[in-house]
């Protein structure tokens, strides 16, 4: 009997789902896969790594659900041409169905992938489902991607308010799914990981959170001042669909902050060569980092003696979460402070952050470095101490992550904040004057 496939990768929901809407509207049944990619996993040396274990515990909540309705979702381990040609013999395959991904190994690995079924007679399907627009839905007048934000930004609301947001209720189509008995799933452990404990951030977006998010996200003290969707948006535990429904309705900032996710992920499929580790202005490529090894090191530690900063870095590493703001200083001061190359940072969030994203990450990253589309001009250099009056001026946020921030044992200042924003500047300046 002819089944088609439903490939899980960056929409871990049964609800609103573009591709499992689509390949639940045919006639055969669908049979739901995941495969935990040994290319991706293989490259993370954190074997209690925070996603990995979300991800399972969003592919455990899946299965409930399928085990209720007779079906049940099929996970693999291993190298996905290798599971692929695995699953041509397994089943009579009438078609692939699975959401896009923009970053280049996952490009490529697509294309493969419909190599393969090609080969062998099956069409494979891509859809949009992790932005809103995607592409080249968003462009200039002359069809070419927008690299200045504000920009981009009108244009896509007048596109939203053109076209609306589409709804894809694959929840009500789950008589489509193929029945079986459940299939067992491979533990953390049968794939090289640690179960991990953790307490993963609501799926459930407060729309008090959204109302007051234009007054509350700068502040990092406050335990409700952001969504905490980022995890959830990254592996599509949530629709974003639904999600910027909810923001048009409630908070015109919310909203600006998934046209900036869009922007970075159109950025991303534009400019491939981001994702390669290029800055996106390619002049940028030109500063002679110093890239001195221990203060890195202090850095990622939060140990440079700025209590703003040492407060971001030791909340990412114990938790995996880093409010957006202290973001900004952190990376603004790795960059600018201590003239360390953006793309050290933009590896170490990589492997911290549990929201991680290549689009986001980079385009944070580049917008710190003065090297993105649209980023601060690199005369910008993030004060810390003032940044510390602005958004923690009783300093809470410091107290909680860096409790000896005023004790003797605390370090001195890594730089002093004058010298080195002296030191950038003539770096920067003398580098972009030879290109």
């Amino acid at each position: 009997m002819p089944v088609r496939i439903h490939w899980f990768r960056r929409d871990l929901r049964l609800f609103d789902n573009a591709a499992l809407y689509q390949a639940l509207s045919g006639d055969e049944l669908v049979v739901p896969i995941f495969i935990f990619d040994t290319e991706i996993l293989n490259q993370l040396e954190d074997k209690n790594d925070r996603r990995v274990a979300f991800i399972h515990r969003a592919l455990e909540d899946m299965q409930l659900q399928l085990i209720k309705i007779g079906s049940s979702l099929e996970v693999y381990n291993g190298n996905p041409l290798d599971v692929f040609q695995q699953l041509i013999k397994k089943y009579s395959i009438s078609a692939v169905f699975t959401n896009h991904d923009y970053e280049p190994y996952a490009i490529e690995r697509d294309t493969a992938i419909a190599n393969i079924l090609s080969s062998a007679g099956i069409p494979f399907y891509t859809l949009k489902d992790q932005v809103i627009f995607e592409k080249l839905e968003v462009t200039k007048e002359d069809g070419t991607p927008y690299t200045v934000f504000t920009p981009y930004a009108n244009k896509w609301r007048a596109t939203l308010e053109k076209t609306g947001i589409p709804a894809y209720p694959s929840e009500k189509k789950a008589t489509q799914f193929f029945q079986q008995s459940p299939v067992p799933m491979p533990s953390l452990q049968s794939i090289g990981f640690i179960v991990s404990e953790e307490n993963f951030p609501s799926d459930t977006p407060q729309m008090e959170v959204l109302k007051h998010y234009q007054q509350n996200r700068d502040i990092p003290s406050l335990e409700n001042g952001t969504s905490r969707l980022g995890v959830h948006l990254r592996f599509g535990t949530i629709s974003v669909r639904q999600l910027a429904t909810k923001a048009k309705a409630a908070s015109a900032t919310f909203l600006n902050e998934l046209i900036w996710r869009d922007f970075y992920h159109m950025i991303l499929f534009n400019f491939p060569r981001v994702g390669r580790g290029e800055a996106f202005k390619k002049a940028y490529d030109a500063i002679p980092w110093r890239n001195n090894e221990a203060e890195f090191k202090r850095w990622c530690e939060g140990k440079t003696g700025y209590p703003i900063v040492d407060a971001g870095m030791r909340q990412l590493n114990a938790t995996g979460f880093m409010h957006n703001r202290v973001r900004m200083i952190t990376a603004s001061f790795l960059v600018k402070h201590l003239l360390i190359d953006w793309r050290w940072g933009e590896a170490y969030f990589a492997n911290k952050l549990l929201d991680f994203d290549l689009a986001a990450n980079n385009g944070g990253w580049q917008w710190a470095a003065s090297s993105g589309c649209d980023a601060a001009p690199y005369f910008r250099v993030f004060n810390p101490t003032l940044q510390t009056q602005k958004f923690d001026p009783q300093h809470k946020y410091i107290r909680e992550w860096v409790p000896e921030w005023q004790e003797l044992t605390y370090p001195k200042p890594i730089v002093v904040h004058e010298d080195a924003r002296k030191r950038v500047l003539e770096v920067y300046s003398t580098a972009l004057k030879q290109e």
